[in-house]
């Protein structure tokens, strides 16, 4: 069996800006995601530098539009709490106050509803017949994708499961 070929790697800094500005327009990425790339297309940290600025100055890199699409984005679809999508955004290197605003920016009746929706589900998918414990088992689920103890609490208290 053939082994993968490494990547080429390249050190010219417009083909670096050019497979970056690919990169970025292919969706939101934030400027860690962009700098890892580029480390690893093989260019030297002060052409990544001067890369990301330019990125940033044509708007193909914007920190805030990633973090509030992350943040929209892992709530629709993956059905993350605020505690997970947070860190996520923490391991994507994005700044304290833009997670902030991220969170924020989600609406809180559409979070009630995916928690209920993930509450909903596991309900369904748990074979426990105790009582107690099947809420044990919810709570935990819930909790373990990122959502706060209380609105867990709320929802199960204000359901009919």
């Amino acid at each position: 069996m053939d082994e993968p070929k490494p990547r080429k790697k390249i050190t010219d800094e417009k083909a670096g800006l050019a497979k970056a500005e690919h990169y970025c327009a292919y969706q939101e990425r934030s400027q860690q995601e962009v700098r890892d790339k580029l480390y690893e297309l093989g260019l030297y940290p002060d052409a990544v530098e001067r890369i990301i600025t330019q990125l940033v100055e044509a708007n193909f890199l914007n920190e805030e539009r990633f973090a509030l699409a992350y943040a929209r984005g892992k709530m629709s679809f993956k059905h993350w709490g605020k505690g997970k999508i947070k860190q996520g955004l923490k391991i994507k290197r994005v700044s304290d106050p833009l997670i902030k605003k991220a969170l924020l920016s989600l609406d809180s009746d559409d979070y009630l509803a995916v928690l209920k929706k993930v509450i909903e589900k596991k309900t369904r998918e748990t074979t426990e017949k105790d009582a107690f414990k099947r809420d044990y088992k919810v709570k935990q689920y819930a909790l373990s994708r990122g959502f706060e103890m209380d609105l867990i609490l709320f929802i199960l208290k204000n359901s009919d499961l």
